[in-house]
């Protein structure tokens, strides 16, 4: 709505140039919800302020409430909780915890198909455990950073893969092999658990 209205103050003539007539307040709508486009004498320069508009993005968008809504039916019905209790099991030291957070994170990037959703689930499910082991609660946002949120745009299927692929045009797997920080980062984590640079536990108080 701000971008509209700064269209309106201070480009009202390339809007009706949009509308095809002395018609500003359609020439706003149509930026809003069709396609638009605008010949600067430049190809390049054409392609880029182009735009679908909202039309353009429910592609985009009714993925992602598929994806939203499989991840939903996963974690309610209590399979996510099943499969994710794998990785519970071999929790002990700190870089286990660590490595088993990482893990968790990517598989719930993989099953759910939406950032968001594995965000939520991953800090959910190790927030206790976290706790009882006396380990700060960054420890595991730093975790759950690391390993969902840099790789979810390297899963083809998931929310933020599928909005690189279907607005920018750009496959996932052509730019994967130049995402050294976001495969990197998943290592990163569990190589600083191991160092334990950083990483701060509280004493726990054993009510035994």
């Amino acid at each position: 709505m701000l971008a509209g209205i700064c269209a309106i103050i201070f480009q009202p003539d390339l809007l009706r140039e949009i509308a095809g007539e002395n018609n500003i307040f359609k020439g706003v709508m149509m930026t809003f919800y069709g396609s638009t486009g605008l010949d600067t004498g430049n190809s390049m320069l054409t392609d880029l302020v182009s735009t679908r508009g909202m039309a353009g993005m429910m592609n985009t968008v009714w993925l992602i409430l598929c994806a939203m809504c499989f991840g939903g039916a996963m974690t309610a019905s209590g399979m996510l909780g099943s499969i994710t209790s794998v990785f519970v099991r071999f929790m002990k030291g700190r870089v286990s915890v660590v490595a088993s957070t990482v893990c968790s994170g990517l598989f719930l990037n993989l099953t759910t198909a939406d950032q968001y959703i594995s965000i939520i689930l991953t800090g959910n499910m190790f927030r206790n455990i976290y706790e009882k082991k006396g380990y700060e609660n960054r420890l595991l946002s730093r975790t759950t950073e690391d390993a969902v949120t840099v790789t979810s745009p390297l899963i083809p299927w998931n929310t933020c893969g599928m909005t690189q692929a279907t607005i920018l045009n750009v496959s996932t797997l052509t730019y994967l092999p130049y995402c050294f920080f976001n495969i990197i980062s998943p290592l990163m984590s569990i190589l600083v658990a191991a160092i334990g640079y950083k990483i701060v536990k509280r004493p726990v108080n054993n009510p035994e």
